[in-house]
C-alpha cells in the first residue's frame, strides 16, 4: 500500500475521476504545499496562502502501478496550463505530483519527461505540472470529501469523454483480474477480444484525436505489458511521436525508415520477431527485441502508426496483427 499526492484543478473532478480505478483503496481531497497551518477552503480560495487543491491517493501497487497512476493522471489534465484546468482558474487550481516517499521522485520525473516528448514537435520545453515532494497536507472540509458522489449533479472540471475513459479502463482492468483468478490464463486472442469490446465503446464518443490514441495506448499497454506501446503520426515526410506508454523514443522517423517508416511506406502490417535481422532498423533503445507495427488509415491516406515493441523475440505473429488491425479500424 503506497500514497501519492496529486493536484488536478478542483479537487472534486479530480477525486471522482481517480477513485474509479482498479487498485485505488482510499482517496481524500485536502490543500497541499502551501505556508500556513491547518488552511480552511475561505482561505485557500483567496490564492494567498500558497497552498493546492490537492486529492491524496492510497493505491495498490501490485494491482495499479505508480507509473500507470500517472499516466492516468495525465489523461485528465491539460498540463500545457498553469494554474488553470477547465473554467477553474487560480494558484490553487495548478497542476502537481508530490511525493511522501523519495522513492517515486524517479518515477514522477520519467513519466514527466515522457509525456513531455509527446509534446515537443509543437515546440513546447516544460509542462505546467510541478515535481515536488510533499511539505504538508491538510484534509479539506468533510463537505468537500466524495463530493461527486453525494452530489452526482454537482460540478466536474473534466469531461465526460474522460470521466467514461475512467470507468472504462476500470471494468477492463476489473474483467482481466477476474480472468486472471482462473485455473487456464487467458489466450492471447480472448484477452485481445475483451480489449477490443472495450476499445470499441471508446471509439463512439465525439473526443480528440490525441485522446483517443493515449486511451488506446494505456488499454494495450495494460492488456498485455508490452515494454513500449504508441503511435507516431504523419507529418510531411516524417512520423512524429504521438501518445505513447513505455519509456522516451524516437521523436521522429522519416518515410522508409526502420520498421514503421517501411509500414508507412508499403503500406502494410510488418511483424518483426528480431529486430537485428530487420534492414535498417532504428535503434531507440536495445531493450527492444521484437515488434509489431499497424499503418493507421483515415480516408485511404496513411496518417499515422500503432508501435508496439518487446524486449522478447518473438512475441508478435499473424493473430497480434489480426486484431491490432481491428483495433486501429475503429479510430476513424
Amino acid at each position: 500500500m503506497k500514497t501519492i499526492y496529486l493536484a488536478g484543478g478542483c479537487f472534486w473532478g479530480t477525486e471522482h475521476y481517480i477513485r474509479q480505478f482498479e487498485g485505488v483503496l482510499e482517496t481524500v481531497v485536502g490543500y497541499a504545499n502551501g505556508n500556513i497551518p491547518n488552511p480552511s477552503y475561505e482561505q485557500v480560495y483567496t490564492d494567498q496562502t500558497g497552498y493546492a487543491e490537492c486529492v491524496k491517493v492510497t493505491y495498490d501497487e501490485h494491482i495499479l502501478p505508480l507509473k500507470t497512476l500517472l499516466k492516468l493522471y495525465f489523461r485528465s489534465i491539460d498540463p500545457l496550463l498553469k494554474n488553470r484546468q477547465g473554467g477553474d482558474v487560480g494558484t490553487r487550481y495548478r497542476t502537481g505530483i508530490y511525493w511522501s516517499d523519495g522513492a517515486d521522485k524517479e518515477t514522477a520525473n520519467e513519466v514527466y519527461d515522457e509525456v513531455l516528448s509527446t509534446y515537443e514537435a509543437d515546440g513546447h520545453s516544460e509542462l505546467a505540472v510541478e515535481l515536488r515532494p510533499l511539505k504538508c497536507f491538510y484534509p479539506a472540509e468533510d463537505y468537500h470529501q466524495d463530493y461527486l458522489i453525494r452530489n452526482p449533479e454537482g460540478y466536474c472540471h473534466i469531461s465526460l469523454t474522460t470521466q467514461h475513459f475512467a470507468r472504462t479502463f476500470a471494468k477492463l482492468t476489473k474483467e482481466l483480474k477476474a480472468a486472471e483468478g482462473h485455473e487456464q490464463p487467458l489466450e492471447k486472442e480472448e484477452k485481445y477480444r475483451i480489449l477490443l469490446e472495450y476499445i470499441s465503446q471508446l471509439s463512439k464518443l465525439d473526443y480528440s484525436l490525441r485522446d483517443k490514441l493515449t486511451d488506446i495506448s494505456l488499454m494495450i499497454h495494460h492488456t498485455f505489458g508490452f515494454w513500449w506501446t504508441g503511435f507516431y503520426l504523419v507529418s510531411g515526410d516524417h512520423l512524429i511521436l504521438g501518445p505513447y506508454q513505455g519509456p522516451l523514443a524516437c521523436l521522429r522517423i522519416a518515410y522508409g525508415r526502420g520498421v514503421c517508416g517501411t509500414a508507412w511506406k508499403e503500406e502494410r502490417t510488418i511483424v518483426v520477431p528480431d529486430v537485428e535481422e530487420f534492414p535498417g532498423h532504428i535503434a531507440c533503445s536495445s531493450e527492444s527485441k521484437s515488434e509489431i507495427v499497424v499503418p493507421l488509415h483515415s480516408n485511404d491516406e496513411i496518417v499515422g502508426v500503432l508501435d508496439i515493441d518487446s524486449e522478447k523475440l518473438a512475441t508478435f505473429d499473424n493473430i497480434d496483427a489480426l486484431w491490432l488491425e481491428r483495433i486501429v479500424e475503429l479510430i476513424h
